[in-house]
């Protein structure tokens, strides 16, 4: 169900495999399950902000209170937008797009988690494609980053495949540890040589607004050339 007053509940991205959409409040909870089943190796830490570190029975009622806090906080100059990500009707993980000033800076961040049993088949790969065909081709960025963990193969992996390139070191404090980052960057120019694939977005003119966007200069970038 979707509201005139919150537009983004009706934001949907669709790929050959995947659908990314605005969490429901039953997807919340299927989100929160999968979460507490574990995303990764216990022994490892891949998170800069080590959410999961906490008891299993916390975590549901702690990620809930984060995705609410989300959308609390959500301005037009300072959003970020956490999709559930649906395979063959499974809730399998969650992708996020955020950006600060996005009008003035074309500039987006990315951030995901997977179940641990629905990972290495393909599928970080693309939804993080998914939210860059967003960004670039919809809600025209110029620029979108990444960071991962030095040691994090399957995020870099990720980043590798779509383009990135690598973009300095960033340091943090992770379970009493210094951990080394890499930052990564991809350009529009980059993305328009190599999209992988084609995503097909519903739901997204009345949310221009809740980007920061004008949707009168979007909508004629998109329009067919006339002679």
């Amino acid at each position: 169900m979707t509201s005139p007053h919150w537009p983004l509940a009706g934001l949907r991205l669709r790929t050959p495999r995947l659908e990314l959409r605005w969490p429901s409040l039953e997807d919340l909870d299927e989100l929160v399950a999968l979460a507490a089943a574990g995303v990764h190796d216990p022994q490892v830490q891949p998170f800069s902000a080590a959410w999961t570190d906490v008891a299993a029975a916390e975590l549901p009622a702690r990620s809930l209170r984060f995705f609410w806090s989300q959308w609390a906080a959500w301005e037009p100059d300072n959003w970020e937008l956490s999709f559930a990500v649906v395979h063959q009707g499974d809730i399998v993980g969650v992708q996020a797009l955020k950006a600060a000033d996005f009008a003035i800076l074309r500039e987006v961040h990315t951030g995901s988690w997977i179940g641990h049993r629905y990972q290495g088949r393909g599928i970080g790969t693309e939804m993080r494609a998914a939210v860059l065909s967003l960004a670039f081709d919809d809600l025209h960025a110029e620029y979108a980053r990444s960071t991962a963990h030095s040691d994090n193969a399957a995020s870099l992996g990720v980043s590798r495949k779509l383009g990135y390139v690598d973009d300095g070191i960033e340091h943090f404090v992770v379970r009493g540890q210094a951990i080394n980052a890499q930052r990564l960057l991809l350009d529009r120019a980059t993305w328009q040589a190599r999209r992988p694939l084609r995503v097909r977005v519903s739901g997204l003119e009345p949310c221009l607004p809740w980007f920061g966007l004008d949707p009168a200069p979007l909508a004629a970038a998109h329009a067919p050339a006339t002679r």
